[in-house]
């Protein structure tokens, strides 16, 4: 029974989140019960942890982040007006809550998306620079206004109609694995920025792009589809870094800023454009046989 004062769900996907899953529900509890886990079959405490502490679980096998979520989206019962978006190693600040709280409610009925500020912490520091804070992502949509982009990286929401309202507080990202979980997981990462980087020059994919003002005003947005997805590979990768590093004043976050700027802007990128490469080489730059090995390799329609 949902409360009269319950005005939004949370839609949070898990695969072994047993380090975070219960801080993301605890942060999200003052504003509603409406809890919905789409988990991956994991095999740690994650189920047991989010059902304890009220969470509906659903359990779907992965494909990608935009499939799961839109699996998500159509299978959950969601009577709130409002739903949102959460990642299992992230959660909301106090000041986020009462925002939410107070101003959800009143919003006009062609408001349909809601933007906040994303601030990311690695090795317990607050990254402050280089394009990191303040980050607009658009992460509240009305029921039934919104999906995820059909992309393998970086899905974002497309709405359906309406406008965008900006919150004004943040909410936080705080993995708390090590620096192997962050290689392996950007590894993975890598081959699937690497396809949607191919799908750009191929056409393979169709992927509903998310046209709001929110994605377009993010300046990484930006440079990534107007500048560099076009530039050679592997000098765009040392052009990003310098431009993110120096002119955008990475280096003020100090030292966990430096494995943290380096890591994700220079070598995480040049991963995927070792990819790219490898992949062009293997077949001679011959784009069918390349489309024709993405497809059933990754098992794309």
């Amino acid at each position: 029974m949902i409360k009269e004062t319950e005005i939004i769900s949370f839609i949070i996907l898990t695969f072994n989140e047993e380090k975070h899953i219960e801080r993301c529900i605890q942060s999200i509890l003052p504003l509603t019960s409406e809890i919905y886990i789409i988990d991956s079959y994991s095999t740690d405490n994650t189920v047991a942890i989010a059902e304890k502490l009220g969470a509906k679980v659903l359990q779907n096998k992965w494909v990608n982040h935009a499939n799961q979520f839109n699996w998500g989206i159509q299978k959950c019962e969601i009577t709130t007006p409002w739903i949102m978006r959460l990642d299992a190693d992230e959660y909301l600040t106090q000041e986020l809550r009462g925002e939410m709280k107070s101003q959800l409610p009143e919003l006009p009925n062609d408001i349909s998306g809601v933007i906040l500020n994303y601030r990311h912490y690695f090795l317990g520091r607050w990254i402050k620079h280089g394009t990191r804070y303040p980050l607009p992502l658009l992460r509240i949509w009305r029921t039934g206004k919104g999906s995820i982009e059909n992309k393998w990286m970086d899905e974002r929401v497309v709405l359906s109609e309406g406008s965008t309202y900006n919150l004004k507080s943040d909410f936080i990202h705080d993995d708390l694995n090590d620096i192997n979980f962050f290689i392996n997981k950007h590894n993975g990462y890598a081959t699937r920025e690497a396809i949607d980087l191919l799908n750009k020059e191929y056409h393979f994919m169709n992927n509903d792009s998310a046209d709001n003002g929110a994605n377009k005003s993010h300046i990484n947005l930006v440079i990534k589809n107007s500048f560099y997805s076009k530039s050679p590979l592997f000098l765009r990768v040392l052009v990003y870094f310098i431009y993110r590093y120096f002119f955008r004043l990475g280096f003020l976050d100090g030292k966990e800023g430096l494995i943290y700027h380096f890591l994700q802007g220079f070598w995480y990128r040049f991963l995927v454009d070792a990819k790219i490469f490898e992949l062009k080489r293997k077949f001679n730059n011959d784009s069918e046989a390349i489309v024709a090995y993405i497809k059933q390799t990754y098992q794309i329609d």
